[in-house]
């Protein structure tokens, strides 16, 4: 049976609006029920039935298509030459120029043109089309912007199982490229399926890395060579050191030996001011500092055992975590040590040991970074433990300024190139922090949650806008910060300066403080130690001799004070110089003159076990006791 109801209208109500109204229900049809459908039906008991009691959701997807950018170059050459003219022909394009110029319109176009050109000339000599006029009003506004930053891209580890982020090295002469070495630094978790590949990646091209570079063993550290941007350097896992040439492709240059390298990790590669631009120096956990020329990588050209007790033996030595080098300083270099200690070097010192300049300590761990400040070299920032901390060359007992303490540990940190007082830190609950000493203390004056993950390293851009955080999942985040934070402000430079020397000063005079109360306990405690000593190693009876002795000893100081005195004044009393004749009589034959009874009574029970008391009698006028520890 089908149920069909066929709707009729006329053409001219086609299109128009349903006008629908009220009316009651009625029966189309009535279908009766059949018993005998009933025998084909089964009886279920018990009957399951799943009833949710939960809203139904539906999660719905939609992804883009990246779009992929491909880098092209156009070569322009000389030209304006007729097509039947070769411009790398010297001769034809010679020709060309005299018949040219034996043309009657030639000296008159030239005529034209130059008066053009020079009127042009002038024009831009008089005026500066680039000046700015309204410095001071943008400062202001600058001043009024809260800190903020923003992220303009992601950078995410190509395989499948993750590696950290351990360094970032911007290229120095376009900052549209950033290499980045990854590696797995946790004790024994390298999976057998990870890669042992670092990249170079171009900003303007997220989703493919520009070149891979497939080193022996992971990267630890990579740098930019900044006088050939085509050069970089690379401390491995391993210990080795190794160079590429990007115009060569993405396998190293050349290795350095496994028998002449570190035997630790490499913390730290950093390429030094030279003429040739060749040279570099590393720093491991192993405790030493090697120095390289990449033109011969198979052994280093110096080396230096970080052992701060000065005897040159690498079992003393303290493991090297991080490396600080600052160009206008060429013959000093600063390390940071896994045991929280800060080592200054100087390169050029004669013997080994004066090669350790000095030592600054102040942490609980290792130290993750250490940074000169660029306007103030003297100045430098330290981080580790759950503190960032601001030393200055002259105080080596105290940091002179410190951040607060953090639930979260810190694991790296760097100044920024173009304001003297503002330095970041990245944490392992995945914040970064930006820090403006000159307007707070504190806290930062910015904190921005990047990732949920643990951030291992920083990098900033020279011109202090964009900023690279490297994660522990291998992702890199670029933030660009706002103006305010990058921008030089007014006065700035004399009031950071005025506020590291006035930090200085007041450290100087705590340590010196320090230094006269350590003086003064240990005199105390050095003083204590010897008359224990003494009492402890002296005997009874020479207790009692060396009290003898000390007595006589005044009783002949006095003697010859007096005759001193009567020199001076003659005409003394002969009763007065039979008893002193008594008293040198008794002094040489050792007899001294017998106690009563009761004063012998006295001074037995003056003496006792622990702290005997030696007594002599003394002729009328003249009393003396000993003190004597037995």
């Amino acid at each position: 049976m089908e149920i069909v109801h066929i709707y009729t209208r006329k053409r001219s109500e086609f299109g128009r609006h349903c006008n629908f109204s009220d009316c009651p229900a009625k029966v189309c049809v009535d279908i009766q029920p059949d018993p005998s459908l009933a025998d084909n039906f089964v009886l279920r008991n018990p009957v399951d039935a799943c009833v949710q009691h939960g809203s139904e959701m539906s999660e719905h997807e939609a992804n883009t298509e990246r779009v992929e950018v491909e880098s092209r170059g156009v070569n322009h050459v000389e030209g304006g030459w007729p097509r039947d003219i070769n411009p790398q022909e010297q001769e034809q394009t010679l020709r060309f120029r005299k018949k040219v110029e034996k043309e009657e319109n030639y000296v008159n176009t030239i005529t034209h043109l130059g008066a053009l050109m020079e009127h042009c000339v002038k024009q831009n000599n008089a005026i500066n089309i680039y000046e700015e006029y309204f410095k001071e009003e943008e400062v202001d506004e600058l001043e009024d912007e809260a800190p903020s930053a923003k992220t303009i891209n992601v950078i995410r580890d190509p395989n499948v199982t993750k590696r950290t982020a351990a360094h970032l090295s911007w290229h120095p002469d376009r900052c549209k490229k950033l290499a980045v070495a990854y590696s797995s630094l946790e004790f024994q978790q390298n999976a057998e399926d990870m890669s042992f590949d670092s990249y170079i990646w171009d900003l303007e091209n997220p989703n493919k890395p520009e070149l891979v570079l497939k080193p022996s063993s992971p990267l630890v550290s990579l740098e930019y060579n900044p006088k050939d941007s085509h050069i970089l350097v690379g401390g491995c896992y391993n210990g080795q050191m190794a160079y590429w040439d990007t115009r060569k492709g993405g396998l190293p240059v050349e290795v350095s030996t496994v028998e002449a390298s570190h035997r630790d990790p490499v913390y730290g590669a950093i390429w030094l001011q030279s003429k040739t631009g060749t040279e570099c120096f590393s720093a491991s956990t192993d405790g030493q500092v090697l120095w390289w020329d990449i033109r011969k990588l198979s052994e280093p050209t110096e080396a230096l055992v970080l052992d701060i007790t000065r005897k040159e033996l690498l079992e003393n030595a303290l493991g090297a975590s991080t490396l600080e080098f600052e160009p206008t300083m060429p013959t000093k270099f600063m390390v940071g040590t896994e045991q929280g200690i800060i080592i200054a070097c100087n390169r050029k010192a004669k013997t080994a040991p004066e090669k350790i300049a000095g030592t600054y300590s102040g942490h609980h761990g290792p130290v993750y970074a250490l940074a000169r400040n660029p306007f103030f070299p003297k100045i430098f920032l330290t981080v580790g433990d759950w503190t960032a901390r601001i030393w200055s060359e002259e105080t080596k007992e105290s940091s002179i300024m410190w951040t607060r303490y953090h639930l979260s540990y810190l694991t790296d940190g760097c100044w920024s190139t173009v304001r003297p007082s503002v330095f970041f830190t990245t944490k392992m609950d995945g914040t970064l922090d930006i820090w403006d000493f000159l307007f707070k203390q504190n806290n930062p004056s910015l904190s921005l949650k990047i990732c949920d993950e643990p951030l291992s390293s920083l990098r900033l851009q020279d011109n202090g806008c964009v900023m690279g955080c490297g994660s522990k999942l291998g992702t890199i985040t670029l933030l660009e910060i706002s103006s305010g934070l990058c921008t030089l402000q007014r006065n700035e430079k004399n009031l950071a300066n005025a506020m590291f020397e006035r930090e200085t000063k007041r450290e100087k005079i705590l340590e010196a403080r320090h230094r006269e109360m350590r003086l003064k306990e240990r005199a105390r405690s050095e003083g204590q130690g010897l008359e224990a000593e003494e009492m402890l190693e002296e005997g009874p009876q020479d207790a009692l001799d060396r009290a003898q002795k000390e007595f006589f000893e005044v009783i002949e100081a006095e003697l010859q004070r007096r005759a001193r005195a009567e020199a001076q004044q003659p005409g003394r009393s002969k009763a007065k110089e039979h008893t002193e004749e008594e008293v040198v009589a008794q002094g040489e034959e050792g007899e001294l003159p017998k106690y009563e009874e009761e004063e012998e009574e006295k001074d037995a029970a003056k003496v006792n076990s622990n702290h005997p008391h030696v007594a002599f009698p003394l002729p009328a006028g003249v009393v003396a006791w000993g003190l004597v520890q037995g």
